[in-house]
């Protein structure tokens, strides 16, 4: 949607519930239409409805959309262009990063730990192989052959046969994500996700053309009849799907409904994409599975794998597992986009791999931890919000109770807590009722984090508008 034109209708879908009982109509209109700005939801250089037609849609006097849009100009949010009418910007500061106030908040929007202790010693180790390296060009599309024969054993160890040619680095999950979709999805092919999911894998099957279909996930799992209806009513070209520890819900897919996944995109035609970047972070779900492309014979399946969560998102090092023909397609299309995976955070990773199960123990007693901190300190203060507890991932999937999740993300800021609203995880402006709070921050921000959003959740209703910071952190 960047540089095209937001209708009335759709930008109501994505206001939610946006109207307070302690603002005027167009302070909370501007405060809605400022959120959606600056967390992405409506992209810069978007033009907005014009006035009249907008109040016509929400059944607002023309005087509210004006003065609404004349707050938003004020901020830096829309300028006015001749021909295009209001058109959303994003406001530069003077003030640098080192002295911004959001230097001190409490991090609740990236679900990203620091790096797992013991880190220090494996790098120290992998450079000692070095002159391996710096004798190369540094340009590799497909990655190491020793990272990727060290992947590809960890696929075999767990009953998916995998050699080091069904292996891509890629930098990070995200850009693996990024590449599938500028591979496989073409204007107007069907993408089903799960909603609520991952909000920058929406962005990238948009990016691509991708017509996104959703089917329902909450913290208690997948609807299987709703799932089973989709593949039949929609057939999408693409699926997208986190059946181990979803994000943000936290729920896994039972092993018959990803039985039943396969093959009815195996009946569908469906290219299935499945994020795997939290699966080993279990901490007590009580069963195991194989990977799902071990059950996903006949059906073409692209895993996508990461060190972010479970080691640490600075080594930005991910990769996809698939056959052998579409890792040649992901080769011939990534060049438009990267160079490859740097060579040195490759060694790292390969070192990575040989104490792997341990370092993942470490990270899974830290973040269970960090999980029963979080949780407890949620229901002494917060009493009334839902606080469903995961058995695996790095998140928690809170029900409000009342559509305060932009409010709160909004609002937050000004008292030192960064969330990322409910909607951000959602299609077409859901999930305005809950809100994504990770566990992976040190104890001590967790619970002060926890006392902020209660003095923010309470004073809601007296808050003064306008306040927010310029922007929203990204999501992780």
């Amino acid at each position: 949607m960047d540089g095209g034109r937001l209708g009335p209708k759709d930008l109501k879908t994505l206001l939610g519930e946006w109207e307070t009982s302690g603002q005027s109509a167009y302070q909370a209109l501007a405060d809605r239409i400022r959120l959606l700005i600056i967390d992405g939801r409506i992209p810069s250089r978007t033009k907005l409805p014009a006035e009249r037609e907008l109040a016509d849609t929400l059944e607002k006097s023309r005087t509210t959309i004006v003065s609404a849009y004349g707050a938003l100009k004020n901020t830096g949010h829309l300028v006015s262009q001749r021909g295009s009418g209001s058109v959303v910007a994003l406001p530069h500061h003077a003030n640098p990063p080192t002295t911004s106030p959001q230097t001190h908040l409490v991090d609740f929007a990236r679900a990203a730990p620091a790096a797992i202790s013991g880190l220090e010693t494996i790098i120290q180790r992998a450079t000692q192989h070095l002159p391996q390296v710096l004798s190369k060009t540094g340009f590799d599309l497909i990655g190491s052959p020793a990272l990727r024969d060290r992947i590809a054993q960890h696929y075999s160890s767990r009953n998916l046969p995998t050699t080091p040619g069904q292996i891509m680095i890629t930098l990070g999950g995200q850009h693996a994500l990024a590449l599938i979709a500028r591979t496989f999805v073409r204007q107007a092919d069907r993408v089903l996700v799960e909603s609520p999911t991952y909000p920058h894998a929406l962005d990238a099957f948009r990016l691509s053309g991708g017509r996104l279909v959703t089917t329902p996930v909450t913290s208690a799992g997948w609807d299987p009849d709703r799932l089973r209806d989709t593949f039949e009513r929609v057939r999408p070209s693409l699926a997208y799907l986190i059946p181990d520890f979803h994000n943000p819900t936290g729920a896994s897919m039972p092993p018959d409904v990803r039985s039943d996944v396969v093959e009815r995109a195996r009946r569908a035609g469906t290219v299935l994409v499945i994020d795997e970047t939290t699966a080993d972070l279990d901490l007590g779900r009580g069963w195991t599975d194989v990977p799902f492309a071990a059950r996903a014979d006949g059906v073409r399946t692209l895993t996508v794998g990461s060190l972010g969560k479970s080691v640490w998102g600075g080594l930005r090092i991910g990769w996809i597992r698939a056959d052998d023909d579409v890792i040649g397609s992901l080769h011939a299309a990534r060049a438009a986009g990267d160079l490859g995976t740097p060579e040195l955070e490759q060694l790292v990773a390969a070192e990575v791999f040989e104490d792997y199960d341990a370092l993942v123990q470490r990270r899974i007693a830290q973040l269970r931890h960090h999980r029963d901190v979080l949780t407890r300190e949620l229901r002494e203060r917060l009493p009334q919000w839902d606080v469903p507890v995961p058995d695996g991932g790095t998140s928690l999937w809170l029900g409000l109770g009342a559509p305060i999740s932009s409010a709160l993300a909004l609002f937050g800021l000004t008292r030192g807590v960064s969330i990322i609203a409910g909607p951000r995880f959602g299609v077409d402006g859901a999930f305005e009722r809950f809100i994504r709070i990770p566990y992976t921050g040190p104890v001590d921000q967790l619970t002060r984090g926890v006392h902020l959003l209660a003095d923010t959740a309470q004073s809601l209703p007296a808050l003064p508008a306008g306040r927010a910071a310029p922007h929203l952190a990204d999501v992780v």
